[in-house]
């Protein structure tokens, strides 16, 4: 039996990604980036979100996605996925938050929680 999906890299030899010696950022550009962000946060935090109008009238949803605030959830560490399950794993939001900073640096999504 032939196998239907070609190969796009049947002649791709692998080579190691090259590492920077040098840092790319600077400590100064760090610390201004993360400034301007954690100074976009707060904004929208203490600001009222823009209420979403709906065409229909839909059924409840089992929570209120303007009322979830990353930076009060449970911690849990970066190998979440690692984590022993007796499931396929769960579609699910993730945050990459920098708790010291109190800054959401990443927003990721999953359809299989165990398996990203």
């Amino acid at each position: 039996m032939e196998p239907n999906q070609l190969n796009l890299f049947s002649d791709l030899t692998v080579t190691p990604a090259r590492t920077a010696k040098t840092l790319l950022m600077s400590l100064e550009a760090l610390l201004k980036w993360k400034s301007q962000i954690f100074e976009y946060q707060q904004k929208v935090r203490e600001n009222k979100p823009p209420q979403q109008t709906a065409l229909f009238d839909l059924t409840p949803k089992h929570c209120d996605p303007d009322q979830i605030d990353p930076l009060l959830l449970r911690l849990v560490p970066m190998s979440f996925y690692r984590m022993p399950a007796n499931s396929p794993g769960d579609a699910c939001l993730y945050f990459i938050i920098d708790s010291a900073a109190g800054l959401i640096l990443y927003v990721g999504e999953t359809c299989r929680s165990n398996k990203r």
